[in-house]
């Protein structure tokens, strides 16, 4: 497992188990029954992990407004549970709504997934119309609690705000990544749906679930893939797992609360760094929670397996089909959004260590950390074990590594200019100019990049002792110099600029 620099990940984790116990405990306290109290979990854990906005205000809307989404939804599928035909348009809806809703950034993504998921939860539970009620108190609690933990008795995010996500790509119609990923998921969502029911008309939802969360956090082809893989490892190994532990169990209640409460941890653990040991958590505690329930056998537990695999053929076709989008397209934007935020902070630094006041680099030094974050997710298809094209993969890692290095440099000028002592040295002007110019060069495919290289070369010869602001200028250009092989390939290979 990945480090945890600050211990985030484990705070976050413990506060998660704390606020689904919460809602959990209440809803047992007041004599609401297991299904409720499982309903009530279920919205905790999804209240904690789907809210993202950046500020601790939106956060608290966002999450008073999951109620908004959810109930209706929850009616919706409960009063159409004896008519398939119309709760299957009506779920098909929700998915294109939920998906569409990504737009509207970490809001409607929050919302979104919270719509499906009561739409999901209700297929699992197999709930009525008669048990509304007493899932609407039951989703009510766990939202009170998880607010109450989240805001009031462990609010990290005062302390350690959650890094700003960068904006989508742009887009209008059928171009806009929302709207296309839109009718992808709701293509392979209506495929998985009709495959699922042929296997199973009681579990045919997984394959729906399937479907939706190997979209989420997605842009591209490869990426889809990627994490369609990704989730049927997890999947294969947490069935695994559920073979050992909950079949055995048998749904002995105490032991499953304390597994499950594992679980939710392990899945807020694991979610930022590996989705296959995030779904291999969700996977274990779908089974304990089956056990609960006196459904869980083996043969449930490969049905699962199944159908898992139907939802990752059918997203996989639809994004190879269905308005693909190459994986080259997108890195290419988030790699060239990453250089010009480059451009603004070296820009920002050197003004600001010009004695101009109102220039302030920090900003776009945040920014390209998250845009790095995004390029290296849009990446990971090309550097993944199984890539079969291995001059591709090299040439992903040689950008992955000269933009981290470039990342460093820019980290470096901007805490020189943080400095009130730091003083401007006159060869900066001429530094940034270079570093203007590589940017200029790899982003509008002029070809310039090279001939600053022997430029580079001469002065980086030259002492400049005292001076570390020139210093990350300087080897801020060189790196940028040296990204001019690896990003200028045929796009037979895996084009960042075509």
């Amino acid at each position: 497992m990945a480090p945890d620099p600050g211990l985030v990940r484990l705070r976050t984790s413990l506060r998660a188990v704390l606020g689904v116990g919460l809602a959990v405990a209440l809803s047992e306290l007041l004599g609401l029954s297991l299904v409720a109290s499982i309903t009530a979990g279920l919205a905790a854990l999804l209240a904690l992990f789907t809210v993202g906005d950046p500020t601790v205000r939106r956060q608290v809307v966002t999450t008073a407004l999951l109620p908004t989404v959810g109930f209706p939804v929850l009616a919706l599928a409960a009063l159409l549970h004896g008519a398939p035909l119309l709760r299957d348009a009506a779920w098909l809806l929700v998915i294109f709504a939920g998906v569409y809703a990504r737009r509207w950034g970490p809001r409607g993504h929050a919302l979104g997934i919270f719509a499906f998921m009561q739409f999901f939860v209700t297929q699992f539970l197999h709930a009525v119309p008669a048990q509304l009620p007493e899932l609407y108190a039951a989703t009510g609690i766990a939202l009170g609690a998880a607010g109450t933990v989240r805001f009031v008795l462990w609010p990290l995010e005062r302390r350690v705000p959650p890094p700003a996500a960068p904006a989508p790509l742009p887009g209008t119609g059928l171009a806009r990544a929302t709207t296309r990923q839109a009718v992808q998921v709701t293509v392979a969502s209506g495929a998985a749906l009709v495959i699922g029911q042929f296997l199973s008309e009681q579990r045919w939802y997984w394959a729906v679930g399937t479907v939706w969360w190997i979209f989420v956090n997605t842009a591209s082809r490869g990426e889809t893939l990627v994490r369609g893989f990704r989730r049927v490892l997890g999947t294969v190994t947490g069935i695994a797992a559920g073979f050992l532990i909950a079949v055995p169990l048998g749904g002995a209640p105490a032991v499953t609360a304390l597994l499950v409460a594992v679980c939710v941890f392990g899945i807020f653990y694991a979610a930022p760094v590996s989705y296959s040991w995030m779904i291999l958590a969700v996977t274990v505690m779908a089974s304990l929670l089956y056990g609960l329930l006196g459904v869980l056998d083996g043969a449930l537990l490969l049905l699962r397996v199944t159908e898992t695999g139907v939802g990752a053929v059918c997203a996989a076709l639809a994004v190879t089909l269905v308005l693909p989008v190459r994986t080259h397209t997108t890195n290419d934007a988030w790699i060239q959004r990453a250089l010009l935020c480059v451009r603004s902070a070296t820009s920002a630094s050197v003004r600001r260590l010009a004695g101009e006041e109102a220039a302030d680099p920090t900003p776009h030094a945040a920014e390209l950390e998250a845009l790095l974050g995004r390029v290296r997710l849009s990446l990971a298809p090309l550097v993944h074990p199984l890539a079969p094209f291995t001059g591709r993969k090299q040439r992903a890692r040689r950008v992955l590594g000269l933009l981290d290095e470039a990342a460093a440099e820019v980290r470096g000028l901007v805490a020189v200019a943080a400095d009130p002592d730091a003083g401007h040295d006159a060869r900066l002007a001429a530094a940034c100019w270079r570093v203007e110019a590589a940017v200029e060069a790899l982003t509008s495919g002029e070809g310039g990049a090279m001939e600053l290289e022997g430029h580079l070369r001469a002065e980086n010869d030259a002492p400049h002792a005292g001076a570390p602001a020139l210093a990350h200028a300087r080897g801020l250009a060189r790196v940028l110099t040296e990204l001019d092989a690896p990003l200028r390939t045929r796009p037979g290979a895996w084009v960042v600029r075509s």
